[in-house]
């Protein structure tokens, strides 16, 4: 009798478990297609966002590539690393661990970059020690910013494994550079684990570097938006700059040229503290030009590279000259912010956030001369032209911008430069 009781309690509750669900289902076809979708969301766990892309497979960054070879070419080797947080692979392990750990490969010795091996200082970096592996750091943004004898005592390869930027004036490149020198002078094979250019590799932008500014923000006479990465900026250094060391690059699989980071499915990692978003990226290299010149670009706001101002500003009367000019893929909103690093710390600014409606028509160095033009006509006493030069690195632009040039008469004068610069960069290519 009680069996029997249970059995007819357990029928009853599976019935009304159907007639829920057949009801649910009814309702949820009544609905609008978008709203069926959002209603039956909410009724189960989110998944976890999947990363695609247009032809469907991951990018494979240069690491990944050498992990998977279980660094081969190293074995026997006593190898140093150049590396910061951004040197890790898909499963996010960093470089570190992977050849501390790989069989035959013998890890001495790191070296940081500018922002340290954490990638969150700003200012000058001591060597020092890493917790985890007990390894030395040496410091190549500190008292010096080359690889010393005494660093590389020992050493048969170095290894470079660090996102870069694809500006002229960020770091990275010239630590790049410098090691790569280093290496020739003592004989080291050096290898570059490539990584994506964040802004793609079809377009390149703005003045070339003269000859006689190379310095620690330029140490190659590119263009600011120079369209390659860093595995193949390292071949064209090589070559051009005749440093003529063993070069070995590990060329990424999966990346094409068209692509911005957010295209290749990898996780994005702010290089330097400041640049904390792709969209920041993406306009950094015309916003930072403005920072000599007693502009804040947003350092140390919700939105850096993204916005710029001053406490001289009138955001609302900037905006309205540079929407006047109608530049591809760009507009331009007032707004007011009180940045808490870099140029007027502490104080309110007026100024312009940028937004980006078309990142493939905009051009963030047009948009800079664009802004620096508006803002000598604008605030003749407070913004000098002249103090662009440490970034731009070309006297004959920053000399148009000074006599009152159009924007688009000094874009000009960069054609035959860039054109050059196209049939040289192509020699290098390793992607399509």
């Amino acid at each position: 009798m009680e069996d029997r009781k249970k059995m007819r309690n357990q029928g009853n509750s599976m019935r009304r478990t159907i007639r829920f669900l057949f009801c649910l289902l009814a309702g949820l076809a009544l609905l609008p297609p978008a709203a069926a979708l959002a209603a039956a969301k909410n009724r189960r766990p989110a998944a976890k966002p999947r990363r695609s892309r247009a032809h469907g497979v991951q990018t494979q960054t240069g690491l990944d590539v050498f992990a998977a070879e279980k660094f081969a070419p190293l074995r026997g080797k006593r190898v140093g690393l150049i590396t910061n947080h951004t040197g890790v692979d898909a499963q996010g392990r960093t470089a570190i661990e992977l050849l501390k750990k790989a069989p035959g490969v013998r890890l001495v010795a790191l070296f940081s970059p500018e922002h340290g091996i954490a990638g969150h200082a700003d200012e000058k970096v001591n060597s020092t020690k890493d917790p985890a592996s007990g390894l030395p750091i040496y410091s190549l943004y500190g008292e010096s910013r080359r690889p010393d004898d005494e660093m590389l005592e020992g050493l048969d390869a170095l290894v470079f494994d660090i996102q870069d930027a694809g500006v002229r004036f960020y770091t990275y490149t010239t630590t790049m550079a410098y090691c790569m020198e280093a290496a020739a002078r003592r004989g080291i094979a050096f290898y570059v684990l490539d990584r994506p250019n964040p802004l793609g590799g079809e377009v390149v932008e703005g003045p070339l570097l003269d000859k006689d500014k190379t310095s620690f923000v330029g140490y190659f006479p590119l263009p600011v938006r120079y369209g390659l990465t860093i595995g193949e900026l390292a071949q064209l250094f090589n070559e051009e700059n005749k440093i003529h060391c063993d070069l070995h690059v590990i060329a990424m699989r999966n990346w094409r040229r068209a692509e911005y980071f957010d295209n290749t499915g990898i996780r994005w990692i702010p290089p330097s503290p400041a640049l904390r978003t792709l969209k920041g990226a993406v306009l950094y290299p015309g916003l930072e030009i403005l920072q000599n010149a007693g502009v804040s670009v947003g350092r140390g706001t919700e939105a850096p590279f993204e916005e710029f101002g001053a406490p001289w500003m009138d955001g609302e009367r900037v905006a309205d000259a540079l929407n006047a000019r109608d530049l591809p893929g760009l507009n331009f909103k007032p707004m007011q912010f009180v940045p808490a690093e870099g140029p007027f710390t502490g104080r309110r600014c007026s100024g312009v956030s940028v937004r980006v409606s078309n990142r493939s028509a905009a051009r963030p160095l047009r948009m800079g001369i664009e802004i620096a033009t508006a803002l000598r006509n604008l605030y003749p006493e407070q913004f000098d032209p002249a103090k662009l030069l440490l970034l731009l690195g070309n006297e004959s632009t920053v000399k148009l911008l000074e006599d009152g040039a159009k924007p688009e008469e000094i874009v000009r004068g960069w054609a035959d430069d860039l054109a050059a610069f196209e049939t040289m960069r192509r020699k290098y290519f390793l992607y399509k």
